[in-house]
């Protein structure tokens, strides 16, 4: 009986862990390296952006915005976030259905010029057992230089990729998203 009650535990410990998935990592190596390519020092700060759940478009966010200056009067705004690809029992459950709260995931960064304008995209952390070919460097150096201003319309501006459509649609989505939330905070803050 003991062991049962022991395994059973053990049982809704990983489902109510996988529910959530690991915490996101906010200081990624890949986004270090690019700031440091970028004349960055390797002790960088980044100084989070507190945001008002109350403001509208910033309440569901999975991520946080930062901020780093890095001398040279260089400066440049993050997003680290993470974005839900699929139920876990698959791409083809609706995502509307509630009667699964589990979602496969992958954690990206974007990162943005003091001009709003995406330096570069990386997926660093994929825990999706479809669609990995959008953590392909290549396929995320199409995103360089949108600034929220232009169209991010996929089989047009952004190359889909067979067999990562919901991948695809997630990520465009969220960059689009996540740019136009940094033009907002950027237009009411000033930084």
């Amino acid at each position: 009986m003991r062991s049962v009650l022991i395994l059973l535990f053990l049982l809704l410990s990983a489902i109510s862990a996988g529910r959530s998935g690991p915490d996101i990592n906010f200081r990624p190596g890949p986004l270090l390296k690019d700031l440091k390519d970028l004349g960055c020092p390797g002790d960088l700060i980044l100084k989070e952006v507190v945001l008002s759940s109350s403001d509208e478009g910033f309440e569901n966010i999975k991520g946080k915005f930062f901020t780093t200056g890095c001398g040279d009067n260089k400066s440049f705004s993050i997003y680290i976030g993470r974005v839900n690809s699929c139920r876990a029992g698959g791409c083809s459950v609706p995502v509307d259905d509630d009667s699964l709260t589990d979602y496969e995931f992958f954690d990206y960064y974007i990162l943005f010029d003091k001009r709003n304008s995406i330096i570069s995209v990386r997926v660093f952390n994929y825990e999706a057992t479809h669609g990995q070919e959008i953590t392909v460097k290549g396929w995320l150096r199409q995103f360089a230089g949108y600034d929220g201003s232009g169209f991010l319309r996929i089989g047009k501006e952004v190359d889909s990729i067979s067999g990562a459509t919901v991948s695809v649609y997630s990520i465009v989505n969220d960059i689009r998203q996540k740019t136009d939330l940094l033009r907002t905070l950027n237009a009411g803050t000033g930084y």
